[in-house]
């Protein structure tokens, strides 16, 4: 069993404060302040340009890509890091359309995180080819599978609710019907097992700064399974997805392989930080992390649950049927989720009306969970949040 003792040990938690926001932003790796500080003092600093070569920096990002592969069980040289979540889940869906061209319906559903919608129908609008977002809610995607689609577009665990999609059913479904699969596991990775080459998924995207630890603003990461890397071409064909890069070519021509779904510059700092927050994972089993994840979470709601009858479950009531994470709704759910980070618990809010609350086994305990479940029912029992200083909305909740 893993040590969770010790792995807490590798965090800067600040002291007096229990965080359960790991699902939005995870908190700062004790080692990464070092290994930035390396990074820009001896490599970028002493090495100056040289450190493309020195530090090998320009590596970094499919080095890096294998060591989250690992975790989602993805092929070696199947995952490439570099540029925002949303530029990767574009990439994955104009390849997606690129491969079935004769077909015009994209689905996704109704909790799908929104920009994961926005990306998708701005590129469907751009393409000005009569194609069609289709949105339905998640518990009718399986029954919406047919024929006329032509990507299946799915987070995997809900940002607003925890409930997480059977991916392996859907990723079934979408190929029977002759679709393309694609997952973002932006709330999944290193929250839950997620098995990329079991479940035969054709894409996938993530970000790295909510459970890796990445840190604000870390990039993203894309999965295109081997047998449609030399097969899939970049929208976005940016000069290192180029077969060549530095041979400043004026025509395009993909590198083999997951290279080509690089873009842009990596940004070396960030990486050096992300590569020092996966180092907690490198003798950590999933599994462990999801058996704990469940005890962490049961315990939550059965305390919430016996101590106040002002909220309600928003998430899953099945363990099996939710990711890391769980939310209650509200009515002032704001204001109370205000009151509760002004005690020392610090969750968020998602609109209309649910407190979120991520369960992160590497760092949260079960004392921990216990005192945050009787901190909320005190102040929704109280009316605490009843405050002007809660009730003012900050810009990001």
């Amino acid at each position: 069993m893993t040590d969770f003792a010790a792995t807490r040990d590798f965090f800067d938690l600040p002291d007096g404060v229990i965080y359960l926001d790991g699902n939005s932003l995870g908190p700062l790796p004790g080692n990464a302040v070092s290994r930035a500080n390396r990074t820009m003092t001896d490599e970028w600093g002493g090495m100056l340009i040289g450190g493309w070569n020195k530090a090998r920096w320009m590596e970094m990002p499919i080095r890096l890509g294998d060591r989250i592969g690992r975790l989602v069980c993805a092929q070696p040289g199947s995952v490439v890091i570099g540029d925002t979540l949303s530029i990767k889940v574009y990439q994955a869906l104009a390849a997606a359309l690129e491969l079935r061209p004769e077909r015009k319906v994209v689905l996704s559903d109704s909790g799908n995180f929104p920009t994961d919608l926005y990306m998708a129908d701005g590129l469907l609008r751009s393409l000005g080819k009569g194609h069609e977002l289709r949105i339905v809610a998640p518990e009718e995607v399986s029954g919406a599978i047919d024929e006329t689609i032509a990507a299946v577009m799915l987070t995997h665990v809900d940002y607003g609710t925890g409930r997480m999609h059977d991916m392996a059913g859907i990723t079934r479904l979408t190929h029977e019907a002759g679709a393309i699969s694609i997952w973002d596991l932006a709330h999944s990775a290193g929250a839950v097992p997620v098995d990329l080459a079991g479940c035969g998924v054709d894409m996938a995207t993530g970000c790295t700064y909510k459970y890796l630890n990445g840190g604000p603003g870390a990039p993203a990461f894309i999965y295109v399974k081997p047998d449609l890397q030399d097969v899939v071409m970049p929208a976005l064909s940016g000069w290192l997805g180029h077969d060549a890069p530095f041979a400043f070519d004026l025509d395009y021509r993909p590198a083999p392989g997951i290279a080509r779904m690089r873009v842009g510059t990596p940004p070396v700092i960030q990486m050096a930080v992300l590569d020092a927050a996966l180092d907690v994972w490198d003798e950590i089993d999933m599994e462990d992390i999801r058996a704990r994840s469940i005890e962490l979470s049961e315990l939550f709601i059965s305390l919430v649950e016996s101590g106040t009858t002002q909220v309600s479950l928003a998430s899953p009531r099945d363990p099996a049927e939710r990711g890391s994470q769980v939310s209650f709704r509200f009515r002032e759910g704001y204001a109370a989720m205000q009151a509760l980070i002004a005690r020392g618990v610090i969750g968020d809010f998602r609109a209309p009306d649910r407190m979120r609350f991520g369960f992160c086994p590497l760092y949260n305990t079960e004392d921990e969970v216990r005192r945050a479940a009787a901190t909320l029912c005190e102040i929704v029992e109280r009316g605490e949040w009843d405050r002007p200083e809660f009730l003012k909305r900050e810009a990001v909740t």
